[in-house]
């Protein structure tokens, strides 16, 4: 097993020694395949971790350069080691500046109300029907519609402000997978002048 390699792949990813070693003896050492690898097994543990109390945790902000739109995120985490953690402090400050960027509506779309959600399908469906779709196909084409809706609206969907080939959702997995604990955005404000 070429160390250099392993080496390489934990400094990438950030995942354990015995982690980056196994995905490579998985992948019959091809670099990319491990890395894909550590990102299904990063899923399953920040998945496992989804559970777990979440009791500490920070405050950031992000002031626009302009000085006329910040924001404040609540970030918890399980211990106040991790909530002091360099890594966890750069996560909140790309959160803040993210959602000052994106101006998400919700965090997750279990957030938002029905009333959206239906006004939301219903517009959807009308612009369907004007351009002639069939009955049968309206209800796959609007699943698909409010998909792309909670990319908009909803926080954890949208695709993350400095690497649009992730979601949110998917850059806190990878710190849970880093960090070794659960991690949770509990609350943001944005503001606008």
């Amino acid at each position: 097993m070429n160390l250099d390699k392993i080496k390489q792949l934990r400094d990438q990813t950030g995942a354990g020694i015995n982690d980056c070693k196994k995905c490579l003896e998985e992948s019959g050492n091809n670099f990319d395949k491990a890395i894909e690898l550590l990102r299904k097994k990063g899923v399953e543990v920040a998945n496992k971790k989804n559970s777990r109390e979440t009791g500490e945790g920070a405050i950031g902000y992000y002031v626009h350069s302009n000085g006329k739109i910040a924001t404040l995120v609540k970030v918890k985490c399980e211990t106040d080691f991790v909530a002091r953690n360099s890594e966890f402090q750069e996560l909140i400050k790309d959160l803040a500046m993210h959602i000052t960027a994106m101006s998400p509506l919700y965090k997750s779309e279990n957030d938002v109300p029905e009333q959206v959600k239906n006004k939301e399908k219903e517009i959807e469906a009308e612009k369907l029907k004007a351009q002639g779709k069939p009955a049968e196909i309206i209800d796959k084409i609007l699943q698909g519609k409010l998909r792309k809706f909670y990319e908009q609206v909803c926080l954890l969907n949208q695709p993350f402000v400095k690497d649009d080939k992730k979601s949110v959702d998917d850059l806190i997995k990878e710190k849970i997978q880093k960090l070794g604990e659960n991690i949770e955005v509990a609350e943001f404000v944005r503001m606008e002048l």
